[in-house]
């Protein structure tokens, strides 16, 4: 399993809309995360800076990789964009970070 972990941005203004819609994730959302190996997704957000935490699980990091292509996944960050700090695909500014150390 390969573990992966990112930070993410936030507008301080929409952390209770960012929620709600995580709350509300699409079915067809789910399925392609789902259908493109994630499991065990979690996201955490530090109120004081609006950074986002993100981590997951995935067997295949290239599969998962795939998802980026996908419609419902790019209509997702259409969504999405006007809460968080993006790029001109609209998909979310991400920095991956280099896992240090796990505890099994």
């Amino acid at each position: 399993m390969i573990r992966i972990g990112q930070i993410m941005y936030l507008n301080k203004a929409y952390y209770a809309e960012y929620e709600e819609r995580h709350a509300n994730l699409w079915p067809e959302m789910k399925k392609e995360l789902k259908d493109h190996g994630a499991t065990n997704y979690s996201i955490f957000l530090n109120k004081e800076n609006g950074e986002l935490f993100a981590y997951l699980e995935v067997l295949d990091e290239e599969k998962y990789k795939e998802i980026a292509n996908t419609d419902i996944c790019k209509k997702w960050w259409g969504y999405m964009k006007p809460l968080m700090k993006t790029n001109p695909d609209n998909s979310p500014v991400a920095i991956d970070l280099k896992e240090v150390f796990h505890l099994d």
